[in-house]
């Protein structure tokens, strides 16, 4: 309180100071500390603005009803009482411009609290003053400011004194004790103070006797017949002392056995306990004053106990197989060994014999057996299974045990219920209608080693279990001289582990998200069912994401293309988790979906250009094939429209009956004859004398096997050709005719032909027309002229 009061009043002079500088805005204190629980105000200086200012506390607007405000023209005062928060940023805003005028964070401390002192011996050995004095407290420090404490002592005979200073919550200090009287209160506090602030604890008083420790007592163990008897020397110490006892078997992992005693002042300790023969114990003895706390154990005592006949309990029992297809049953008898420890030789016999005396097949005969099991052969019938024991060849104790037939029916429990808790199997189940004397439960991790109880209840619990570790169990009734049959509980597990151990078995990675698969391998037959499975991932850089999953197998959505993932799962059971290993993976640049398709495309694409390709590369064969007319072997002859070619000369070739009329033509030899008038009576008339016009008849005249000196038959014709070569003057030789087409004269005087009557057509307009022939010559002869590639431009005149 002194420190809030110091506090506020610093405030209140910063704030009067601040003020004389004129009109500004801020908030004070700045940035203090105050402790958990404690009230607090905070000044608003609001000179800067006119109208209303308010609060808010990170971020929220403070709620009216939880602190208490007080507005003036100059200054606003926030008050909040009980704060226990660990650090709260505090804003003063103008209502008017909504404008922040000044902040400040406020943040909390503890103080040191639950302090406890002892007072013990630095050497065990000698008790006489003790040298040593520590205390322990808590405190809960919620910054990462270095703590320094300081441990105060106080008493009736020395001032408060710092003793020893630390920065964990302990402190030890030496030889305190002699500054002090015995029968005095201390007391004590602690002092945790850093750079910015300063807290002491409570003050705790502690009365001398409370807080000594004494030194362990010295012990001596003896056996007499089988009990253990434990003496030891009580503390100088005055008053009533509490002691403890404890022993435990030195094989196997036991629960230590712990009796408690008291001793009246002034006397020591002796007292006896039963234990089993022919065993080793470690025995240890503690006191402690009467409200002090405990000494240290005593060093441990190992005793080996003695050999008593009346301790040789066998507990024989057995378990038994279904039968076999020769009708043979195995017996496997199990009964609790006689220790190795014990003095002497010891042997055991088994020997089964059957109710019925007259029962045949079997030859039962006694069994040498092993120290602690043995298995021997039945028929389908009851036997009765014996056990003796030799102790150096003479018979020290006997047990038998009944084995029930194979078939009938036999009474048994019913409803057997297990359940485990750390580590200890609860077993209960519903008695027979019939009487019972006990019940016999035996239990099994792995078939082979069995372990067996008799109780008289019906429920018990078994402890000593292997951890996680899934165990078979059976209940038998007992009756005064055989057994009801076994009934065996559902599997159960000592303890559930922790789940399978987790691995990422394939991902799956596309340009915006992911299929994530994986594994559980067992890591023992009793690991936890898991009902959770999370999938962490997240960017090298970036935050850690999760998603939650039923199944072993996951899709990650939302993510970025062309980035590379770390990624881990973590499963959960009701008993823990457990987490894979984390593995990468990085996302494709595209969508795999668009590259099939553009794939598909482009091949569809390439195919058809392809294909247009070789259509194109087959047609330009073709037409490369295509003979070519050679121009100095071509002429020129005038061809009619369709209408003047009516009523022509048509005379039907005598050399090749096959060949067409139109497919006649002259060569130059040939036109040099005179012309002849024109079949039809038709001549065009142009003044053009450079014009090709071509009006070409119909030529039915065939050159065939023509010699030099042999007349040649022609028939008339429409127009004469002049055909000039190419070579005036001193020009070079060209192989193209000059060709051109020259009017008839007119022949309408003429005669018509006699052989074929022609009617007179009607005028047309010329038309032009080239033609490209294809002359093919052998030799000096012409055998044959013939129209093989015709291109015709026909535009009017």
């Amino acid at each position: 309180m002194q420190t809030f009061q110091v506090t506020f009043i610093l405030a209140l002079i910063l704030f009067v100071v601040k003020g004389l500088h004129g009109n500004s805005c801020d908030v004070y204190p700045k940035d203090p500390f105050i402790e958990v629980g404690s009230d607090t105000e905070v000044f608003c200086q609001r000179s800067c603005v006119q109208g209303e200012v308010y609060w808010t506390q990170d971020n929220k607007i403070i709620n009216e009803s939880l602190s208490n405000t007080i507005n003036n023209s100059t200054h606003s005062v926030l008050s909040l009482t009980n704060f226990t928060q660990h650090s709260a940023a505090l804003e003063c805003h103008s209502a008017n411009i909504q404008q922040i005028l000044g902040g400040t964070i406020i943040k909390t401390y503890t103080k040191p609290s639950k302090i406890s002192c002892m007072l013990h011996y630095d050497e065990q050995e000698y008790e006489l003053y003790p040298q040593l004095f520590t205390c322990n407290w808590e405190h809960q420090n919620n910054s990462s400011r270095e703590i320094n404490y300081t441990l105060f002592v106080s008493s009736s005979s020395v001032t408060r004194s710092g003793l020893c200073n630390s920065h964990v919550t302990t402190c030890t200090a030496k030889d305190f004790v002699e500054k002090i009287i015995l029968s005095e209160t201390l007391a004590v506090t602690v002092r945790a103070k850093t750079d910015a602030w300063e807290a002491d604890s409570d003050t705790y008083e502690f009365e001398f006797s409370n807080i000594l420790k004494i030194i362990p007592p010295k012990i001596d163990v003896s056996v007499e017949s089988n009990n253990l008897k434990i003496e030891w020397k009580r503390s100088k110490a005055m008053g009533k002392i509490n002691c403890q006892d404890k022993y435990t078997e030195t094989v196997g992992n036991k629960t230590p056995n712990v009796n408690k005693s008291t001793l009246e002042s002034g006397k020591d300790g002796k007292v006896s306990r039963k234990v089993d023969s022919c065993r080793n114990y470690k025995v240890s003895v503690r006191c402690a004053l009467d409200r002090a706390p405990w000494s240290d154990w005593s060093p441990e005592k190992t005793v080996l106990t003695k050999f008593n006949k009346s301790d040789v309990k066998l507990h024989l029992w057995r378990t038994v197989t279904k039968l076999d297809t020769n009708g043979i049953r195995k017996v496997h008898a199990m009964w609790k060994p006689i220790p190795a420890t014990c003095e002497g030789t010891f042997s055991y016999k088994i020997q089964q014999i059957p109710y019925k005396q007259h029962t045949t097949g079997l030859n039962y005969t006694e069994t040498s057996c092993s120290n602690s099991t043995c298995d021997v052969d039945v028929n389908e019938e009851e036997h009765r299974v014996d056990l003796t024991v030799f102790h150096n060849e003479s018979p020290l104790a006997k047990d038998s045990v009944y084995v029930p037939a194979a078939a009938g029916s036999r009474p048994q429990v019913t409803e057997i219920q297990t359940s485990a808790t750390e580590g200890v199997v609860l077993v209960s189940w519903t008695a027979p209608v019939q009487p019972v004397r006990g019940y016999m439960i035996d239990w099994t991790h792995d078939g082979n080693q069995y372990y067996w109880n008799e109780t008289k209840y019906t429920n018990t619990s078994l402890f000593d279990l292997l951890d996680k570790k899934q165990y078979n169990i059976t209940v038998t009734p007992l009756f005064d001289d055989k057994t009801g049959r076994g009934s065996q509980a559902v599997q159960i597990c000592s303890r559930i582990g922790d789940p399978d151990n987790i691995s990422v078995a394939s991902v799956r990675a596309n340009h915006r998200s992911a299929s994530v698969s994986w594994i559980t391998q067992s890591q023992e037959e009793c690991s936890g069912a898991v009902i959770n499975y999370r999938v962490f991932y997240r960017t090298p850089e970036g935050p850690m994401l999760n998603v939650n999953s039923t199944k072993r197998d996951v899709l990650l959505k939302d993510l970025n293309p062309d980035t590379q993932y770390i990624i881990y799962i973590e499963a959960t059971a009701s008993t823990g988790t457990s987490k894979s290993n984390e593995s990468s993976f990085k996302t494709k640049r595209f969508d795999p979906r668009m590259i099939t398709v553009l794939s598909v495309c482009g091949s569809i694409v390439i195919i058809i250009v392809l294909s247009l390709g070789l259509c194109c590369t087959i047609q330009w064969k073709k037409f490369r094939e295509k003979p070519v007319p050679d121009p100095g072997l071509s002429s020129l002859a005038e061809w009619l429209l369709p209408d003047h070619q009516k009523g022509m000369c048509l005379f039907q070739a005598f050399s090749n009956p096959s060949e067409s009329f139109c497919d006649r033509v002259f060569t130059e030899e040939m036109q040099k004859t005179p012309a002849c008038p024109s079949a039809s009576g038709y001549y065009p008339e142009s003044d053009e004398a450079e014009e090709y016009n071509v009006h070409t008849p119909c030529l039915t005249s065939k050159l065939q096997n023509e010699k030099p000196d042999e007349h040649v038959e022609t028939h008339p014709c429409s127009s004469a050709e002049f055909t000039d070569l190419l070579s005036p003057g001193n020009k070079p030789l060209s192989p193209y005719r000059s060709q051109r087409s020259v009017e008839t004269p007119d022949l309408r005087t003429s005669k018509q032909s006699k052989r074929v009557p022609v009617k007179q057509p009607e005028n047309k307009a010329p038309m032009t027309v080239y033609v490209s022939l294809n002359m093919l010559k052998e030799g000096p002869v012409i055998e044959t002229e013939s129209i093989s590639n015709i291109q015709e431009y026909i535009r009017p005149e």
